[in-house]
């Protein structure tokens, strides 16, 4: 996919890649400051310098090390990530983030919103079905979840373009892994899983935290209808 289908303001936020350069490759979930829990899953993957991880954004805030989290997907010319709506209000001077230095800061702003490549996207919160790409704004790929108010379906349960989603954002029980979307926070921080989905065998790979840093209680937890465990 190139920019044509983004608007302007999207289009200058984004990033496509040939997955012909890369040997595996692996979009991980949101890790929200837990460096130990992706030290852990990184250990698990054992990546080359050939093999790709993409992370679907929120690498910050919550867990205990975001600057341990950002020095590593920084430093590292195998992985990439996009925005999620958690940098996005350090951008916007919603919130601080007190162990995140300068270059952190710097670095975070420059990701972007989305990157693609072929009959693929990765963006933090999803795509609503309800309207064309060209007319999403760096808000609804960031925030989009439940389509009504009473919670139910959300975006995902209605997807059904061409191109497969990867997202986080929405802490899920266990991933989704369909054909139009795969969903991938599975709230490392509050005690769940930090998941990792191998594109070129279709499968998940999770790691269990050593601790939970934040309470979320279990019905916060959204059981997808959809999902298909691996």
């Amino acid at each position: 996919m190139n920019s044509a289908p983004f608007n302007r303001s999207i289009s200058a936020q984004h990033r496509a890649i040939d997955l012909a350069d890369w040997n595996d490759v692996y979009v991980i979930g949101d890790v929200h400051g837990c460096r130990k829990t992706l030290d852990k899953l990184v250990g698990e993957l054992a990546p080359s310098d050939d093999d790709l991880l993409v992370f679907v954004g929120d690498l910050v805030r919550r867990g205990p090390d975001s600057h341990g989290v950002v020095e590593l997907v920084r430093s590292s010319d195998n992985m990439l990530s996009v925005r999620g709506n958690n940098e996005e209000k350090l951008l916007r001077g919603r919130r601080v983030t007190p162990d995140l230095t300068e270059a952190d800061l710097r670095w975070l702003f420059s990701l972007p919103v989305v990157i693609t490549w072929e009959n693929a996207l990765v963006v933090h919160g999803g795509i609503d079905p309800r309207k064309p790409l060209g007319e999403h704004t760096v808000d609804d790929l960031q925030n989009v979840e439940s389509l009504g108010d009473d919670g139910r379906p959300f975006w995902w349960e209605r997807y059904s373009g061409d191109d497969r989603v990867f997202f986080g954002h929405t802490v899920l029980e266990r991933p989704v892994v369909e054909d139009a979307a795969v969903g991938l926070d599975t709230g490392c921080v509050y005690g769940g899983a930090l998941t990792a989905y191998d594109v070129r065998r279709d499968r998940t790979i999770r790691v269990e935290p050593a601790r939970t840093h934040k309470e979320r209680p279990p019905e916060k937890f959204v059981r997808p209808l959809l999902a298909t465990p691996k």
